[in-house]
């Protein structure tokens, strides 16, 4: 058997199929070891000794990546540089908050196409969409620093919707109930507006938590920050998220990326509350994390909070987003720079 896949990126009934594995439950076995941790063929112990030997010379290593760096902040979060078998490399981030509760936040793209302005990660250009395997083996690395991680976010490197068959698959692989068993309810997929991909999940699924890198609400603004905007204008986001809201319920989440002298008055809060109107939001607030090299600023303290207070006073929950990794440039907009070495 040439080329055999790596198996974190297959459901059970595949796994059984891939391997050629003469018993079906075997399939589960192997994808319960692999939620387990284990790194190799030869850790599954309930597998005959020639059923195991048989599988470690097809696969040696049961991951296609491996861990290139790590960083670790003060407030707990944890940035991983993960070298990819053909010498590519992502970031992926742990988060922890003031509650302890662990984030794995992953990346679904080798660099980025979207070009947003503001954006660290928009400036390395695109190599290539990940595999289902390389985005579930990131979920494994950083399980493998703290334990079992709840909560998952589609915001590392790259556009989920651009790659959302991996995405859609790692879904299924992440929530599956006899592996890590995620509920859909503790995932977030964030995109900058790919309007089809949007009618697409709304369509097929899953409907899990939907984020929007909304940033402005005026279309010159917006424009200029996020090429997306010249294809997809608000018009057209709003209409995809009207469809995606019917069919899934939930409420959708607002990104508001915020930079002094560009998007950080109210008058901007202003346009956000007007084009929200009509959709169940919460708008997360975020101050932009400073990446060297772009030409924006921090907005103060006082513009956010009157950003906020704007917001709240014309009916939307506003929620500043917890600044959560800067320390290590893992925070919103900051993935990237540990990669600076492969691009020279």
């Amino acid at each position: 058997m040439d080329n055999a896949p790596y198996p974190a990126g297959l459901l059970p009934e595949d796994i059984s199929r891939a391997y050629g594995l003469d018993k079906a439950y075997r399939g589960l076995q192997v994808f319960k070891w692999i939620v387990k941790g284990a790194r190799s063929f030869a850790d599954m112990t309930d597998f005959p000794a020639a059923e195991r030997e048989r599988l470690a010379a097809l696969l040696p290593s049961l991951y296609s990546s491996s861990v290139d760096g790590s960083l670790g902040d003060p407030d707990g979060s944890i940035k991983l540089k993960i070298r990819l078998g053909d010498g590519a490399a992502v970031e992926s981030v742990l988060l922890c908050d003031h509650e302890g509760r662990l984030t794995a936040c992953l990346s679904s793209q080798v660099g980025c196409p979207m070009a947003c302005a503001f954006c660290k990660t928009g400036t390395l250009g695109f190599l290539r969409n990940l595999e289902t395997h390389e985005i579930v083996e990131q979920y494994l690395h950083l399980s493998a620093i703290r334990g079992r991680i709840q909560n998952v976010v589609y915001m590392g490197m790259g556009e989920p919707l651009l790659n959302l068959a991996a995405v859609r698959s790692s879904i299924a692989i992440l929530t599956h109930p006899d592996g890590f068993g995620l509920s859909k309810r503790k995932i977030t997929l964030s995109t900058c507006g790919l309007v089809p991909g949007i009618l697409d999940l709304a369509q097929n699924g899953p409907h899990v938590r939907l984020a929007i890198s909304l940033t402005a609400a005026d279309e010159r603004i917006r424009n200029e920050l996020m090429p997306v905007n010249k294809t997809w204008n608000l018009a057209a986001l709003k209409d995809a998220l009207l469809v995606y809201q019917k069919a899934s319920g939930d409420r959708i989440t607002l990104e508001t990326a915020l930079m002094a002298g560009t998007n950080a008055g109210v008058d901007s809060a202003r346009a956000v509350a007007a084009w929200a109107r009509g959709l169940k939001v919460q708008v997360n607030v975020i101050p932009w994390n400073p990446v060297d090299g772009l030409p924006y600023h921090e907005p103060s303290r006082a513009e956010v909070s009157a950003y906020e207070n704007e917001l709240e006073r014309l009916g939307l929950t506003a929620v500043r987003r917890a600044r959560r990794g800067r320390g290590v440039a893992g925070a919103c907009g900051q993935l990237g720079d540990t990669l600076k070495a492969d691009q020279d």
